[in-house]
Order: C-alpha cells, then sequence, then structure tokens
C-alpha cells in the first residue's frame, strides 16, 4: 500500500470508502481497511470529516455503525490524552503484571519471531510505514504477554515508525493489550492468526491453546532484548522570514489540515520543536511524510527550533494553533479541533463514551 501525499488524492481515497464492507472484514489482513489513518493522525483531514463523508450517502446506519464506532476510538484516545497528559506514559489503570524486560525482543525487530505472517508484516512496515491494526495487536500481545516485556519501550518504536503515528492511540492501545489499560490482557494464539492473516503455519511457540498461551514461559524466540535507542533526524534549521504585519498560523506535526484559514493572509509555520521530537521520537520516513503533507498548505514555511525562539524570532507570541495536548505551553488563540462529537473529558471505558457520543447521531 502506498500513501500519496497531495490533497487530491486523499479526498479521492477518502471518497472511496466502503464503510459496510469495512464493518465485515477489518480484522483480515486483506480486509476493506480505509488507509486512511496516516492522513487523519497528521491532521490533513479529521475523524469527524470522513464520518461526515460516510453519513452524508443516507446508508441505514446499523451498516456503517461499525465504522463510526472505530472512528470514534480515535477522538476517544485523544481525550484520555487531554485529560491525562503525561500520566499515558506510564502504566494507566493498574501495574502491568509479569513484566520481566524493559525493552524490545530482537525477534520483533529483526522481523525474525518464526511466525510468517508478523514477520512478513514487520518487514513491510519497514518499507511502508503502515501496519494493519490487528498486526499491530499480535506484535503487542507477543512483545508484552508472552515475552513479558513493558509495554512502552515497543510501543515507542513501533510510533516511531508509523506514518499514522498518533501517541495516544498507540501508546494506550499498547496498554489495552498489556492489561494496564484494560481488565485483562490479549493474546492470540496461532489458529487466530492464521484465520486472520490466511496462513497455515502450524508448529510454532503459538500453536498452542490460550489456557495453555496463558501459562507458558518465555520462549526462546522472544528472550533476546534490545533496549533500543531512538532519534528524529530533524532538518537543518533554516532562516525564514515573518511579515510581521500578518497574523501567523502554527501548524505541527499533528495539524497539517490544508482547509484551515485557506483563505486570507497569513504566516504560515510548521513548527517542529525538538524537545517534543526528544519525548515522541520519529523516523526519517515518518517525518518526510509530514513534510511532504504540509506541502498542501500555499506558503507554509518550516521552523526547526522551540516555540520561545519562534516568539523571539516574530516578536509576537500570539499565534493562532489548534489544540492539542503537545500544544498546551503555546501562548495566543487556540482553536478546538474537529471532533467528531461534543463528549468530551475522560472515560474510563470507550463503551461508555460512545453510548453517549451515539446519541448525537
Amino acid at each position: 500500500m502506498n500513501f500519496p501525499t497531495s490533497y487530491s488524492e486523499i479526498l479521492e481515497r477518502m471518497a472511496g470508502v466502503d464503510p459496510v464492507d469495512y464493518g465485515r472484514s477489518r480484522n483480515f489482513i486483506d480486509g476493506a481497511v480505509t488507509y486512511l489513518s496516516p492522513y487523519i493522525s497528521r491532521g490533513v483531514i479529521s475523524t469527524k470529516q470522513v464520518m461526515d463523508e460516510v453519513l452524508q450517502r443516507s446508508l441505514p446506519f446499523y451498516k456503517v455503525e461499525k465504522f463510526v464506532q472505530e472512528l470514534a476510538w480515535r477522538d476517544y484516545w485523544q481525550q484520555i490524552w487531554i485529560a491525562k497528559a503525561d500520566e499515558i506514559n506510564e502504566d494507566l489503570k493498574r501495574p502491568q503484571e509479569d513484566v520481566l524486560h524493559y525493552g524490545l525482543p530482537q525477534s520483533i525487530e529483526n522481523a525474525e519471531t518464526g511466525i510468517k505472517a508478523i514477520d512478513q508484516a514487520i518487514t513491510n512496515f519497514y518499507k511502508t510505514g503502515y501496519i494493519h491494526n490487528h498486526v499491530r495487536m499480535y506484535i503487542a500481545a507477543l512483545a508484552c504477554n508472552i515475552g513479558k516485556c513493558h509495554w512502552k519501550i515497543p510501543a515507542q518504536w513501533m510510533y516511531y515508525h508509523l506514518l499514522d503515528g498518533d501517541w495516544a492511540s498507540n501508546a494506550l492501545s499498547w496498554q489495552w493489550v498489556a492489561g494496564a489499560n484494560s481488565n485483562k490482557k490479549y493474546n492470540a494464539n496461532q489458529a487466530n492468526i492464521n484465520k486472520y492473516c490466511h496462513t497455515d503455519q502450524q508448529d510454532t511457540f503459538l500453536d498452542v491453546s490460550y489456557e495453555h498461551l496463558a501459562q507458558m514461559g518465555v520462549p526462546q524466540e522472544l528472550n533476546n532484548i534490545d533496549k533500543i535507542k531512538l532519534s528524529t533526524p530533524l532538518p537543518e534549521r533554516q532562516d525564514i522570514s515573518i511579515n510581521k504585519n500578518l497574523e501567523t498560523l502554527l501548524y505541527t506535526y499533528y495539524n497539517l489540515d490544508p482547509r484551515w484559514y485557506n483563505e486570507g493572509e497569513f504566516n504560515r509555520i510548521l513548527l517542529l520543536e525538538p524537545s517534543v521530537f526528544e519525548k515522541y521520537p520519529v523516523s526519517k520516513k515518518s517525518l518526510d511524510f509530514a513534510l511532504s503533507l504540509g506541502k498542501n498548505i500555499p506558503g507554509l514555511k518550516v521552523f526547526v527550533g522551540e516555540i520561545k525562539e519562534l516568539q523571539k524570532l516574530t516578536g509576537n507570541s500570539n499565534f493562532i494553533f489548534k489544540e492539542h495536548p503537545l500544544n498546551t505551553h503555546f501562548s495566543g488563540k487556540q482553536e478546538e479541533r474537529d471532533w467528531m462529537f461534543s463528549v468530551k473529558g475522560y472515560y474510563p471505558s470507550f463503551f461508555a463514551y460512545w453510548k453517549k457520543c451515539k446519541k448525537e447521531l
């Protein structure tokens, strides 16, 4: 799967979504997934924009409910990040149990687990920056519940390489699998993987019952642990010119919306703060993808530096920016993101959140 970066192609992909087939087949590796997640995560399109595109087709709601519900998970994770801030970087609800390692199994990092579907998916992941959501869960279960690794470093590894990297969705999903943000751990055996990945592999360390899976020790395939170090290759800072007579719009790695104030004269600056990428590193592929998406915004200039340095350069701290947990230190005019629903705040379960959201439909 390729990910074009022109806005017209992105809108064409959104228009081609099949929400009904998605609801039936999304868990299969060749299912009718949308491949819109990289554009949603980078703020090029919003979850509401995608929902509106589907709802305007006047299909019976029961046929599209699963699609809308899965979209709402993204807003739900973001609402938790807003409410809990840096708490999502640690075990949120309860300590992860049975942790033996803090790192990533080398066999996962090197796509050498011996589970053919997973190894192939990881190999393609490095090439494309994308991995099917069901396979993400398989990998998280392997690393955390079979390999007994704490979730955070493996989650950072996956976020680093994802074109659709959304730290809230990624970190909290890994915690959900590992039992730190859920009532129980998620596991999958070889039969489950074979079903959804269309393989027929046997005699692997996962080719056992779920009862055995929950009790077995760490297999030798997952015993070698790498304490990986990740860093973001930010571009060198270039001098940028600022028209001090114009207001300044701040874009970030999470907001590259071409529709935002698309009429009118503004300074348009994509701010890449080294402190943010030190805390949440991303790969060169992921960063290059974001920079390419920024070309949909006419006149966008890239500033590599901290917000205080930009304030000094512009002589002004009254920027216009969209709300995000990574923007709480910005000053100026904060605008709300394009949420699917008006439901805000922390809900301990998705379905408590979804119950309120569904009333608005």
